[in-house]
């Protein structure tokens, strides 16, 4: 579904991405792991189109996508939910579900399909509240509901267990096991909480200092080579 050749991208004289390369199945998860500053969300923002790279190629479904704008690859199917979740706080939760359909000639409340209620319950309740009055786990609840309307062939997440309470984040455990097992979705995964990757991945890689240095079975994670390397 997903494949990178020789990513290089560069803040200034900084080189960030170092010939990264990533592959991703459709129906799979693939946990990106690594300390911060790594480069992990600066790949994600590449793959999405929010930045450009500086060498190398973006494949996504069979197509080079790489000189696309970000509002391209959404047409064509990636969504994505950055760090921070990014959520509109003025507007109520139905108004931000229907900015994920701002790609589609018409957005109206009616095309907010029921099964994204049934994935999210307290959206429902909570449709004509304000996004800025819903809790942390709440709207990391909403910034992902918002991507899955999207229908989109690829999910990239990016810290989705981020400041989330224990109950929220067993929520979104469950919304990507129900998306893992369709499998027609495949998935982009950042991580800090390094459980909860291991039972959800399906591959991992780690980054470190912009380049990828070990790759792997979600079962060989929990191991002292794995855990040494996202300790240094």
């Amino acid at each position: 579904m997903l494949s990178t050749i020789g990513i290089n991208h560069f803040y200034g004289g900084s080189h960030i991405l170092r010939d990264v390369n990533i592959e991703i199945a459709a129906g799979s998860c693939t946990a990106l792991l690594g300390r911060n500053g790594v480069g992990k969300s600066t790949l994600l923002k590449c793959v999405m189109g929010v930045l450009r790279v500086r060498s190398g190629q973006i494949n996504f479904a069979g197509e080079n996508v790489t000189a696309m704008s970000p509002h391209a690859r959404a047409r064509r199917g990636i969504a994505y939910v950055p760090q921070g979740r990014e959520i509109f706080p003025r507007l109520s939760v139905e108004e931000n579900l229907l900015t994920g359909l701002a790609n589609q000639k018409h957005g109206a409340a009616s095309d907010i399909t029921e099964d994204i209620f049934d994935t999210f319950p307290v959206l429902k309740e909570m449709r004509h509240r304000r996004g800025g009055d819903l809790s942390g786990g709440q709207q990391q609840q909403l910034a992902i509901a918002r991507a899955l309307l999207t229908k989109p062939k690829l999910l990239i997440l990016d810290e989705p267990t981020e400041g989330i309470q224990p109950s929220i984040i067993k929520d979104i455990e469950r919304v990507i096991r129900q998306i893992k097992a369709r499998g027609d979705m495949a998935i982009l995964l950042v991580e800090q909480y390094f459980d909860f990757a291991r039972m959800l991945a399906d591959e991992f890689l780690i980054m470190s200092r912009g380049e990828i240095v070990h790759r792997g079975k979600s079962v060989d994670m929990d191991t002292p080579e794995v855990r040494k390397k996202l300790s240094i």
